[in-house]
């Protein structure tokens, strides 16, 4: 049995015709930047995140990046992340001008430990990014708590999370602002790169739109000089299309990550550990297994792709030398790089492929 780490194609077949009629609207309309689509995809997904604003960026490094400098946020200031996580996160608190400060992991939800967060927080601080990994949300309220007693901002970084909730609430508004990536492997993914900017803020949502558009709301009346980082016309007719189906992709999704608990659970495959009053959406499922890389080639040998998100820890960087940290300083991150492994999940996988994936997994791991 072969089975892919993702099956894209078996998506698009689903719904092609859809996806199809929203592409040649497109071309026939010519509606390649900004336009109707584009408007009406913003409000679509705003309306999704319970929340007022949506704004549509090239991507979700972007969406970081422009939430930040909208907030004020640039040289001498420093922002608090998350030490497991890909590296746009970081990257885009750098692109600022600011300070990157790690936090280690929660060994549990392996999001960012909320408890070690006062630690590092300095005069200096004006942000915290809690990450909501793998699709299920960070400790928010705490989060919440901690960026009202030091008066700090709260973005999330959701581009894994797209539908997740914390005791009914869906991820996007329990912050300053939420980002978010439409990268084509996310749960709502484009056909190419696309990102937007999500908040309740009036004008936070002016300003970030601003920013992405050359500084300007209106053709050639520039207030400041921004960026081009704009949701084309084509991606955002495609999420649309997708966005219908988001929902039910998530229960299908969920109904991947039980099988695999149910299967996997009492072995020495250590399974995710899902939050109390949390609504994980499993962007990805991620187990920790020892030997990670052997077991990892014996899966790959019998037909069987997975991945490794993330590798390296992100103050373990070569990129994040010059901070002076060591492995030491994020031991559970640098404990769980070595272990985590990622396990296909996609709304179409068979509970046949399911079980042979666990088959082979429990017999490469107790062998």
């Amino acid at each position: 049995m072969q089975i892919p780490f993702l099956d894209l194609k078996t998506q698009y077949k689903t719904i092609k015709q859809e996806i199809d009629e929203a592409i040649a609207n497109v071309i026939k309309e010519t509606a390649f930047v900004g336009g109707e689509y584009v408007i009406r995809f913003e409000e679509e997904f705003a309306n999704f995140c319970q929340a007022k604003y949506c704004v549509g960026v090239g991507n979700g490094t972007d969406a970081l990046f422009i939430a930040l400098r909208a907030l004020g946020i640039g040289r001498g200031d420093e922002v608090i992340t998350a030490a497991n996580s890909f590296i746009a996160t970081s990257e885009a608190i750098t692109m600022t001008g600011a300070r990157v400060v790690f936090v280690d992991c929660d060994p549990q939800t392996h999001n960012i430990d909320v408890k070690k967060i006062p630690s590092v927080v300095t005069p200096q601080t004006k942000a915290i990014i809690p990450v909501h990994l793998y699709g299920q949300p960070a400790d928010m309220v705490t989060l919440q708590k901690i960026a009202k007693e030091y008066d700090l901002f709260l973005v999330e970084d959701a581009a894994q999370a797209h539908g997740a909730e914390i005791n009914g609430q869906r991820i996007g508004c329990l912050g300053h602002v939420a980002c978010f990536s439409f990268y084509p492997g996310k749960n709502l993914g484009a056909y190419g790169d696309a990102g937007a900017i999500v908040t309740n803020d009036e004008e936070l949502a002016i300003r970030c739109r601003m920013i992405g558009n050359h500084g300007r709301v209106k053709k050639y009346d520039h207030d400041f000089e921004g960026m081009n980082s704009r949701l084309d016309g084509l991606q955002a007719a495609i999420l649309s299309a997708k966005l219908r189906y988001l929902e039910d992709w998530t229960k299908k999704r969920r109904g991947v990550a039980d099988s695999y608990k149910n299967l996997l659970q009492n072995s020495k495959v250590i399974i995710p550990v899902e939050a109390f009053g949390v609504r994980h959406v499993y962007h990805l499922y991620v187990v920790r297994v020892p030997h990670r890389d052997v077991i990892q080639a014996a899966l790959k040998g019998k037909g069987i792709d997975t991945g490794i998100h993330y590798p390296i820890a992100l103050p373990n960087l070569k990129a994040y030398e010059y901070l002076g940290y060591g492995p030491k300083d994020f031991p559970i991150a640098t404990q769980y790089s070595k272990e985590i492994l990622s396990l296909p999940i996609y709304p179409e996988l068979s509970r046949s492929q399911i079980e042979y994936i666990c088959k082979q997994l429990l017999d490469t791991v107790e062998s």
